[in-house]
């Protein structure tokens, strides 16, 4: 009967000290929040910083607004220009450096001063709407951006072509 018992206890705490074993899970530690007056920064093993959107970069930081503009159906001839709104989200002045559209219908223009942190700064575009049909093309900013020297924008949209006017009989007298 001892051993019954015994064996009974044994496999008992065996079971239940496996149990508990599985259920002990590596708790994940919460990163530490460090906040400022314009954005919260998560610290991730204090060599890299997680950002959000909006969130304060240590260096020349460039958050756009949209970094794709999509024209829709427009005229044939019809007004070209946009603009690609973007945010200094970092410390220092933001300097672009070049911006290059990806061929000759499509002219970028950026700003030759720097951008201040947290000011806000605009990449013109002009698209050559005289070319009837379907567009896509990109614009490359290249800048002092911290881990984005390069960011790639694109614009699309259709351009129709006129509109023929309808034929009108000719009538003979």
């Amino acid at each position: 009967m001892k051993r019954i018992f015994l064996l009974a206890m044994l496999t008992f705490f065996g079971i239940a000290n496996s149990n508990a074993q599985q259920a002990k899970k590596p708790i994940a530690k919460k990163a530490p929040i460090t906040k400022t007056k314009k954005a919260v920064v998560a610290k991730v093993d204090d060599a890299k910083a997680v950002t959000a959107i909006g969130a304060k970069l240590e260096g020349a930081g460039m958050l756009f607004e949209n970094e794709t503009i999509d024209y829709g159906t427009i005229p044939h001839n019809a007004d070209g220009n946009r603009e690609f709104v973007f945010i200094n989200n970092g410390s220092k002045p933001l300097i672009i450096t070049n911006a290059t559209g990806s061929c000759g219908c499509t002219v970028p223009t950026s700003p030759k001063e720097p951008i201040a942190p947290g000011a806000k700064g605009k990449i013109g575009v002009k698209y050559a709407t005289d070319r009837v049909g379907a567009f896509t093309k990109t614009v490359t900013v290249s800048s002092n951006a911290e881990g984005q020297a390069t960011k790639t924008l694109t614009i699309k949209g259709t351009v129709l072509a006129d509109e023929k006017p309808a034929s009108t009989p000719t009538t003979k007298s």
